[in-house]
Formats: C-alpha cells, structure tokens, sequence
C-alpha cells in the first residue's frame, strides 16, 4: 500500500463531494488530525474504516487501496461494442459501453467475448411480418438454456430475457440490420450477423 497515493485519492474523492477534513473526520469517528495525516501520506487509515470510507466515496474498496481511480475514456459510440456480464450464481444481467468493475454476488465479473457461431449453434431467423422471428432447436432446461438474445445496431440495443423452460422463440421488431447475440448457459456469449 501506498499512503502517498491513498492520500491523495482520499483528498481527491473528499474535495470532490464538497466535504471539510472535518465532515469526514465526524462521519468516520475520527478526528480532523486524522484525516490531514491521511491526505499527507504519514498514515493510513485503519482497516476497520476503509468499508465506511469506500460507501462515503462509492469507490470499490480494492480502488481505494491502490490509490487510482482509471477513468474510461469517453465511448465511442457503437452499440456493437456493447460488453454482456452475466453473474454464475445468480443469472444477473449487466451490460456495459465501455470497460467497468462488475460484481455480483460477492464475484468479480469478466466481459464474454463473444464467440462466432458455427453451423449447429446458429439461431434461425425469419422475417415474419416486421419482426425478425428468431428460433432454436437449443435445449431450454433448468440446467442448460439460452438466457438472452439481443439485437445490436450501430447505435441501439434490443434484448430479450429468456428463461428455462420456454421454448425459444423470439420477435425483435426489424429497424435495422446487426449483430445478433445470445447467450448458453454452458457455453458462453455467441453472434451472428443478421
């Protein structure tokens, strides 16, 4: 750990919320002195304190201990680019624009990488009527199923939720040609173009 750099971003985050050495020091329990010692480098805070100082913040608690916070640069907006989490434990679904910390369940999330699908895992699609009517021969047990299917163009995102025992089939109105998406339950985030 370095105190410099955790100083300074407690100083930092501290100024940012508009708040005194004092505001800080009474919400944590601790005195003004404490807090200057911090923001100088000459100490750390306690253990015992870095949860309260990491929800004063809302910066994750690994974040505040490096002392960093890494700014994303500013997407550029392609929804194609858009990045799926999905949580193991509990099926949560997270979607982001560009690179973040995701947790869920008490477990760090990585990006899929979306895999191109061969011929046996490719989804059927139809256009019926506007919509583009997407269907699988895919199991949709409880213990293996696609959970999502989703539509990305350059600029929008259309997305499905699906759960087991449903059959699959999906209608995602046709407003342009992309990239489709979906994801198994075994294995893993697939995409076509459609």
């Amino acid at each position: 750990m370095d105190n410099v750099k955790i100083g300074r971003l407690i100083r930092r985050l501290r100024k940012e919320r508009r708040m005194t050495q004092m505001q800080l020091a009474e919400r944590l329990n601790v005195s003004d002195k404490a807090v200057s010692k911090w923001e100088r480098g000459l100490g750390c805070p306690e253990l015992s304190l870095l949860p309260a100082l990491s929800e004063t913040f809302s910066v994750d608690l690994e974040k505040l201990l490096s002392g960093e916070l890494n700014e994303n640069e500013m997407p550029g907006g392609n929804m194609k680019k858009l990045q799926f989490f999905v949580c193991p434990t509990c099926g949560n679904l997270i979607t982001t624009t560009a690179d973040a910390g995701i947790s869920c369940c008490g477990k760090k999330l990585k990006a899929m990488q979306p895999q191109k699908a061969g011929g046996g895992e490719r989804l059927a699609v139809e256009t019926v009527e506007n919509d583009y009517f997407i269907t699988s021969d895919h199991p949709m047990d409880r213990d293996h199923y696609i959970t999502f299917v989703a539509l990305l163009t350059g600029e929008s995102v259309m997305l499905r939720k699906l759960y087991p025992e449903w059959g699959l089939e999906v209608r995602i109105p046709v407003f342009a040609h992309g990239r489709l998406l979906w994801h198994c339950s075994r294995h893993g985030l697939f995409h076509m173009d459609i």
